[in-house]
């Protein structure tokens, strides 16, 4: 896509600033960077691959919007894929309401639509009489032709397969496509470091925005019940999320004997598309105040009356989908509070325990780009050529292919960076992880990865922090280990390419036609050692 000719979009119109000026909220510093970004992108000769990076509420849409009214002012027509009935019906609401002064032909296609209002639609998209259509997965079936597409944009991204997203693109090669996603899925996140993708972050909360409490603990009564009273009692709305369908009844029976007083609805995937808007309406107007759910509540419901949320078995949820949940309670300027409750007679797996952890530890406002970063190590990067959107690809060579991957992006981008080469290091050192310190060999595989990557003091802090944090005080044989690190920085900077340890002596060799050096340090497993050789690359910094 980096080497194809894409459409250029006109300069912004007179009718692109009103839209613009017409905005009810004050912009943030991070909104305009971002809408300034794909602007750019749209405006360039290739084809825009930008993915979006925000928590929910923090503005994502606008940029959506004003980048598809873009597109339609030069006679395009965008195409707006979403996960859910639910939020394509707020999509309509939040675009029909933006761009209401403006005539333009707006429509939502989905399965739910009657088969005469499908094609009807499908005819004006081929027409080209429909200017913007917003859709869920039936946005992608073979019936679907445009006239003239010119931008894809796909809200909640982790919810798509690569391969709808990729059906999709295949429409227009070189079509524009803008993503939207809270936290990104470890495969996006991925191509965007290496920037295989563009990326904008989002992270400033709307004005008075409290970040979210969050409690893990086993499940029990005695908490749920003081939970939802505690919510009730100042006139608040609650979420208890089960995701089990079959048993969800019985569940909200079980809530109703224990909260007699709570008046309780239930919704689920597979109730009948007027019931499920019904039940969903009569708890947004305030006839429900407890609804017993599944993850159908995941996307785009934006109530600001619910501040708790219970999410029960929360060790069966993904990372990105456990986050996404949260983020439907806090929409307002009242203290909102989540729940993750795991089963009492369960063991956690490893990977369910660090992402419930996870959830616990990132509670700021603005977490999701974290977050994901933190979903990447626990799953891995997945497989950038194929379908698999995370998961550790075990091929020898991959790293290498990454770093070749990202070279030649730039350099078709047309960066040129000056490659310093890395010191060799060859020193008589205790210096490792021990087992007894790290136990699963994966983890200890990350963190000597983490180590391999630091390139500042302050990177060597944050993960030294990190372990203590999690697995306590540092053995000598750790702490030699992130002394080494800091030792290759130092020596990096100083222009040096090898030291090498021979027995008390260290021969120390330079990059530049500087004869060799050769010192006396003493022994290396003491911290007066490395320390000596800390002093040498400072001396020969300065």
């Amino acid at each position: 896509r980096e080497t194809l000719a894409g459409f250029s979009f006109s300069g912004d119109t007179t009718w692109q600033k009103e839209l613009e000026a017409s905005f009810p909220y004050e912009e943030t510093k991070d909104q305009e960077r971002a809408t300034q970004e794909v602007k750019l992108d749209m405006e360039g000769p290739k084809p825009m691959d930008r993915l979006i990076c925000g928590d929910v509420g923090y503005g994502k849409t606008e940029v959506a919007v004003r980048a598809a009214f873009k597109a339609i002012m030069d006679g395009k027509q965008v195409a707006l894929l979403v996960p859910t009935t639910i939020l394509a019906q707020q999509h309509l609401r939040t675009f029909k309401e933006r761009l209401a002064t403006f005539p333009l032909n707006i429509e939502m296609l989905s399965r739910f639509k009657p088969p005469r209002e499908q094609r009807k639609i499908i005819l004006g998209l081929k027409q080209g009489v429909i200017d913007l259509v917003i859709g869920t997965h039936r946005l992608i079936q073979k019936d679907i032709e445009f006239k003239d597409l010119g931008l894809v944009i796909i809200d909640e991204e982790q919810r798509f397969g690569v391969a709808h997203k990729e059906k999709l693109k295949k429409l227009r090669k070189n079509v524009d496509v803008l993503t939207l996603t809270a936290t990104p899925i470890p495969r996006t996140f991925y191509m965007s470091l290496l920037e295989v993708r563009d990326m904008s972050n989002i992270d400033t909360p709307p004005e008075e925005r409290l970040s979210i409490i969050t409690y893990l603990e086993e499940y029990s009564d005695k908490i749920v019940r003081e939970a939802i009273e505690r919510e009730l009692e100042r006139g608040g709305q609650v979420y208890f999320l089960h995701n089990r369908v079959e048993t969800i009844e019985n569940k909200a029976r079980h809530l109703q004997n224990l909260i007699p007083s709570a008046k309780i609805g239930i919704v689920h995937g597979q109730l009948p598309t007027l019931l499920l808007e019904r039940t969903m309406l009569e708890f947004m107007e305030g006839a429900y105040n407890l609804l017993v759910c599944t993850t159908i509540i995941e996307n785009g419901l934006d109530l600001p009356n619910v501040n708790t949320i219970i999410i029960s078995e929360a060790e069966k949820l993904g990372l990105a989908q456990a986050y996404q949940l949260r983020g439907r309670v806090g929409r307002s300027n009242r203290q909102a509070y989540a729940y993750l409750l795991y089963s009492p007679l369960r063991s956690l797996s490893l990977k369910a325990e660090e992402r419930l952890l996870a959830l616990r530890e990132f509670t700021e406002l603005g977490s999701g780009f974290r977050l994901a970063k933190r979903d990447l190590e626990i799953r891995g990067a997945g497989n950038l050529l194929g379908r698999e959107q995370s998961g550790f690809v075990s091929q020898v060579g991959f790293e290498l292919y990454c770093q070749l991957l990202s070279q030649a992006i730039k350099e078709l981008k047309g960066k040129e960076e000056r490659v310093i080469p890395e010191p060799t290091l060859e020193l008589s050192c205790s210096a490792y992880i021990p087992q007894s310190y790290i136990l699963d060999s994966q983890q200890k595989i990350l963190y000597y990865k983490k180590m391999a990557g630091v390139e500042t003091e302050d990177e060597i802090k944050e993960l030294k922090d990190e372990l203590e944090d999690r697995y306590g005080s540092l053995p000598e044989v750790v702490s030699n280990l992130l002394r080494i690190v800091y030792l290759k920085i130092l020596a990096k900077r100083a222009g040096i390419k090898s030291m090498k340890s021979k027995g008390d002596k260290v021969v120390v060799k330079f990059l530049s036609d500087s004869p060799a050096l050769t010192k006396e340090v003493g022994s290396l497993n003491s911290p007066q050692g490395l320390s000596a050789l800390e002093e040498i690359c400072r001396g020969s910094i300065y």
